[in-house]
């Protein structure tokens, strides 16, 4: 996802100056209020309401000055759940049943808070309500560029955690979470998909206090002492990504056999995945625009059609041959023991107008 403009057509206001019968909205205040007991904070309303055809979802974003552990921003939003009167008949939820956050390092000298935070957030609204896919607390996102656009940073990828300090809450229309957007390098990144959002976040909580995101820090991954824990983890407790999405998949039958055809660029990340998987009792499903793939953990190997796309079971054996058979270079690698061929196609990278810039394998 790239966040494209600025938030357009808003507009400070104070957040105590809502109309009344304002239920889930009230529930958000009190909930900054006892964090920030005093603060007026900055208000951001749209001026055209998404339901009448405006290009925000959200109804609004409070930003508060924090001073711990950092001078930060903490944006809020108002919007994913019900504000106003119940509408839906889920009595458990309000709405989606959360609203986002995202805490910003102040810059020097920085009097005001940025904007591009409001357009990232509105650009995650409409995702939602566009796709009606909900975010939960360990879920994450490639953001396909730099998370602030024009902006040097190696932050690429946002994830999801409960914010530490607003915990969630009952409202008059249901239940409310609140989600914080942490901002992530590529790095960071794949140490999640190889254990797992929480467990990750957790260990760069101490030199990342309340997940503050800053824009011209470099990864954390340049402690060893770090990157150890982070493996430690992943080898003893195995990936929480039972689902990896790639560009090139598909596979035909070859009389007994069943050939998988996957891109270059996608096999480092499937060979990485697949033992942190499978060698846990758990699954690995593929899937790509047209096709889903499972590699799935048993007593013997055997591919077959299943679900919605092709199971292919592996055994402990089966798995081991995998990994010591496929590389990430073009051509044809039998599996010994199993039915399955891994035929390894190159991946095209191409630029903003479909054009070919390089190829992978």
């Amino acid at each position: 996802m790239a966040y494209i403009g600025v938030l357009p057509e808003r507009q400070e206001q104070r957040v105590d100056e809502q109309d009344n019968g304002t239920p889930g909205w009230d529930a958000i205040n009190a909930a900054l209020a006892a964090l920030y007991p005093g603060q007026e904070p900055r208000h951001y309303g749209t001026a055209l309401p998404y339901t009448l055809g405006g290009r925000d979802p959200l109804d609004g974003i409070s930003v508060y000055r924090a001073a711990l552990p950092r001078p930060h921003w903490h944006y809020v939003t108002y919007g994913f759940s019900e504000l106003y009167d119940k509408q839906s008949d889920d009595t458990d939820s309000s709405g989606f049943g959360f609203e986002l956050t995202f805490r910003l390092a102040v810059g020097a000298g920085e009097e005001n808070p940025p904007s591009w935070p409001m357009n990232l957030l509105q650009n995650l609204a409409r995702y939602v309500f566009g796709s009606g896919n909900a975010f939960e607390a360990g879920h994450h996102m490639d953001a396909n560029g730099p998370i602030a656009l024009d902006t040097e940073t190696c932050l690429r990828h946002l994830a999801f955690m409960p914010d530490p300090q607003l915990p969630a809450r009952d409202t008059p229309n249901g239940g409310l979470a609140f989600l914080q957007v942490i901002g992530l390098s590529d790095d960071e990144m794949a140490a999640i998909k190889r254990w797992s959002t929480d467990g990750v976040l957790q260990a760069l909580e101490p030199r990342m206090p309340l997940w503050v995101t800053d824009l011209h820090r470099a990864s954390l991954l340049g402690d060893p002492a770090l990157v150890r824990q982070l493996q430690e983890g992943s080898e003893r407790e195995g990936s929480s990504t039972a689902v990896l999405f790639v560009e090139t998949l598909d596979w035909r039958e070859e009389g007994d056999q069943v050939v998988l055809v996957l891109g270059a660029g996608q096999v480092p990340n499937v060979l990485e995945l697949l033992p942190l998987r499978l060698r846990h009792g758990n699954p690995l499903t593929i899937v790509s625009r047209k096709h889903e793939w499972e590699f799935a953990p048993g007593a013997r190997d055997a591919v077959a059609k299943g679900g919605e796309g092709m199971r292919c079971t592996l055994s402990a054996q089966g798995l081991d041959a995998l990994e010591q058979q496929v590389r990430p270079e073009r051509g044809r690698y039998p599996v010994p023991g199993t039915a399955l061929v891994v035929e390894v196609v190159p991946t095209a990278l191409r630029d903003a107008q479909d054009n070919v810039v390089r190829e992978i394998g």
